[in-house]
């Protein structure tokens, strides 16, 4: 079987056709599908406390902090899994976490 690009998945892609152990071929594959609707937690972002270290954006792991004019806007929800590191890392208290609603 030939390894597949990223855009030649899909959501209706079967099993058959996922890579051997779920190799990724492609940096930044994770902007193709939307994997945020199964997050548990959420961030929510308090722009009052922001003192835009950029800390969030740096360690969030699916580039899901929105930047504009290198100031933090808010989170992408359709990639952010929740994973709470952002508000971990934030030495401010800007971000904090909250159960998905």
């Amino acid at each position: 079987m030939r390894k597949k690009r990223a855009q030649d998945i899909n959501e209706r892609s079967t099993w058959q056709e996922l890579t051997i152990g779920a190799e990724i071929y492609e940096p930044a594959t994770s902007k193709l599908v939307n994997t945020g609707e199964w997050r548990v937690n959420r961030p929510v972002f308090d722009k009052e406390k922001c003192r835009n270290c950029m800390m969030c954006f740096l360690y969030c792991p699916d580039s899901s902090v929105e930047i504009k004019d290198e100031c933090v806007q808010g989170f992408d929800y359709m990639h952010c899994k929740g994973c709470g590191i952002c508000a971990k890392v934030c030495p401010f208290g800007a971000i904090d976490m909250v159960k998905e609603g």
